[in-house]
């Protein structure tokens, strides 16, 4: 019982650290990224003409579906033949998508998702209904990701990104659920700063 306890101590207490985390550097990106979300959003429009910010359904905790906010790495026509995984090196990507997929600009918006608790900053990249419900068909108990907020970057996109298949995803976003602390979301933070610098393995 003392054990049971102390567990759900210590879960509220990295609950509410998350939470304070979450909100603060939320903010600060909103503040200090601003001017780059400019930049690149000019660059974007410059190169073909297209829409700044991509608007996407993406599956949330509990299986919540909401909006995902992105600045616009690839063609507009990227999914006129529907939905498929992102690669590495995909052609899809335009010019200026390569460089803030790379750097990781692309997910800036997301700080919006996170103010709205949709996401958080750590946590498992949150993909599409249609991809979560074929991977769950293919991969045993792949819904199980959804048990924590996604998040803009995590153990998963910080060692692997684009050069992980489904499965090797899902594997590394269960040890980060079933591991979550605050030493593994700081080394994540920092693989993260190291991703951004190096531009390898972005999500």
């Amino acid at each position: 019982m003392a054990n049971t306890k102390k567990i759900k101590v210590s879960k509220v207490l990295y609950d509410s650290y998350v939470l304070c985390i979450d909100m603060f550097f939320s903010i600060l990106g909103i503040i200090l990224t601003f001017p780059i979300l400019i930049v690149a959003g000019i660059l974007i429009k410059i190169e073909d003409g297209g829409p700044i910010i991509y608007i996407q359904e993406r599956v949330g905790k509990n299986g919540e579906v909401f909006n995902i906010y992105k600045l616009r790495s690839m063609r507009t026509d990227a999914e006129k033949c529907g939905m498929r995984w992102a690669a590495k090196n995909d052609n899809r990507i335009t010019k200026i998508g390569k460089i803030i997929r790379r750097t990781r600009i692309d997910e800036l918006p997301q700080f919006i998702n996170i103010l709205k608790r949709e996401m958080s900053l750590i946590g498992p990249r949150p993909e599409v209904p249609s991809l979560t419900e074929k991977f769950n068909n293919e991969i045993d108990n792949f819904i199980d990701r959804v048990k924590v907020r996604p998040g803009i970057t995590g153990w998963a996109q910080v060692n692997g990104g684009y050069d992980l298949n489904p499965k090797q995803k899902y594997e590394k976003d269960m040890y980060y659920i079933e591991n979550r602390s605050v030493k593994l979301d700081l080394i994540i933070i920092l693989k993260t700063i190291s991703v951004i610098i190096g531009g390898h393995g972005a999500r």
